[in-house]
């Protein structure tokens, strides 16, 4: 069940008027039953998966709170934490592995027969098995008491707003919300479905429309070179960014609309004027989970060796983020890039702060915001191809660039379609500008009737008139 589909729609009309209409000791329940509802759309079986790590982890924290001060209490986190990654392993990463062993053992004349899985990836996977190791760790660490209604930890696991692409939320912010009695709160609602709206503007008008330019030249890299791939680019860029913020917002809001507080998860990541500013703008959720979970235990671990603890930290944490958007070396290729970079930044810290004392600050900051967005599109080049060997190739193509014609312009998408595509990210830019500066939903909310209606009715008709095909979202994949 697509956020841009009709299905959503009604499911989630249908869910908001009977949740309001029920008493609170009932909420749960419904929750639960929608959100299992929601995620059988899928495949009806897989809910199974997320039956078994939430009966997995719901028994393993209470074990663990009585236990976790003793030796026994070591050897239930991580025999949980493995039961859950062992089915994330599974379904997602068995293949990649077990084809890369048989390319390395085939390298030395080493039979390897192992056979291969067939398996579908259940959708959101990643998401929520990572939510549940965070709820045992902090668990194990004494940061949260453990969750005992399994009423509301199941729904904890799959609140169909964030289910299958995230936000990856804390137990310790999200968990007390299923307690909290609300009512039914205009201001509160009508806040939400703006946000909805704005995601939706983000995925039907500039994501969906920028995947027909992005596909055509990402899937043919021998035809094309020059402008139009430099310009594939950086339409993927945007159609990353429009097609998960553009989720999360559809899933914050729906979640607002419902009286649950979810956390930001893109807060205009390509303003940074750094890799690492970059990565606490991009994906928030993700990257402070990769920074409690991973980065900071093998740094506090590590902290003798000075500079190379970071360093080797930072390499470490993005190869599993790379890995933990594919089972790919297309993947691990992007993260460690990242890795690499952050590193860079570390190592360069002083020098920079002295050469920021040298330019003005204005140049220096959007140089600085050029450079880092023109990395960042550089490292999409081997997130999106299809292949190792499709990156290099379409990197090659790139620097072909023939100065004399820098003709953006292709036969399969039209002069008025890249107009459309160029304005709607005019307007996500400008929106977003104004939005560091103010809370737009807040500003709009304020104004007069007429006013707030006028912009209502114009954002809606500009979405309906320009939208395009309800395409799957990106991160459905991871």
């Amino acid at each position: 069940m697509l956020f841009n589909s009709l299905q959503y729609l009604i499911f989630f009309s249908l869910v908001v008027a009977v949740y309001y209409s029920i008493s609170n000791r009932y909420r749960w329940p419904f929750l639960l039953a929608a959100s299992y509802y929601f995620y059988m759309c899928w495949k009806i079986e897989y809910v199974l998966l997320i039956i078994a790590s939430t009966l997995i982890a719901y028994a393993a924290g209470i074990l663990l709170e009585k236990h976790r001060v003793s030796n026994s209490g070591k050897g239930i986190v991580v025999a949980a934490v493995l039961s859950n990654l062992g089915i994330l392993f599974i379904f997602k990463y068995y293949n990649f592995f077990n084809d890369s062993l048989r390319v390395v053992l085939g390298g030395f004349d080493i039979f390897y027969g192992a056979p291969a899985l067939k398996l579908l990836l259940p959708v959101g996977i990643s998401f929520y098995t990572f939510q549940v190791v965070s709820y045992l760790v902090d668990v194990y660490k004494g940061r949260i008491k453990a969750e005992r209604h399994f009423g509301y930890f199941a729904v904890f696991v799959s609140f169909f707003p964030k289910l299958v692409a995230g936000p990856i939320e804390r137990a310790g912010n999200l968990l007390p919300q299923f307690r909290e009695e609300l009512e039914f709160d205009y201001r509160r609602t009508t806040d939400g479905l703006k946000l909805i709206a704005w995601g939706l503007f983000k995925k039907m008008v500039i994501a969906d429309r920028l995947t027909v330019y992005v596909d055509q030249i990402y899937n043919n890299p021998a035809y094309y070179s020059g402008a139009p791939v430099i310009l594939a680019t950086v339409f993927f860029a945007f159609q990353i960014y429009c097609d998960f913020s553009g989720y999360s917002d559809i899933a914050i809001g729906s979640g607002q609309v419902l009286g649950f507080r979810l956390m930001n998860n893109f807060d205009r990541p390509y303003s940074a004027k750094s890799v690492t500013e970059f990565w606490r703008h991009w994906h928030i959720s993700l990257s402070t989970w990769l920074t409690d979970y991973i980065y900071t235990p093998i740094t506090i671990r590590c902290r003798d060796w000075g500079i190379p603890a970071i360093i080797f930290s930072l390499f470490v944490t993005f190869l599993a983020c790379g890995l933990w958007h594919g089972a790919s070396w297309t993947f691990i290729i992007w993260g460690l890039l990242h890795g690499f970079m952050l590193s860079l930044d570390v190592i360069t810290k002083k020098r920079r702060k002295k050469f920021r004392k040298m330019v003005p600050a204005f140049l220096y900051d959007n140089i600085s915001k050029v450079l880092t967005f023109s990395f960042v599109c550089f490292t999409y080049v081997f997130f999106r191809a299809n292949s190792v060997s499709d990156a290099f190739l379409i990197i090659n193509n790139m620097f072909l660039v023939d100065f004399s014609n820098l003709n953006i312009e292709v036969t399969f998408m039209s002069r008025t379609e890249l107009v459309v595509a160029f304005f709607s990210i005019a307007i996500l830019e400008a929106v977003q500008f104004v939005q560091g500066k103010i809370n737009v939903r807040e500003y709009i909310a304020e104004k007069p009737l007429l006013f707030r209606w006028a912009i209502y009715i114009a954002f809606t008709s500009y979405i309906l008139f320009f939208k395009t095909s309800g395409a799957q979202f990106i991160y459905f994949q991871f």
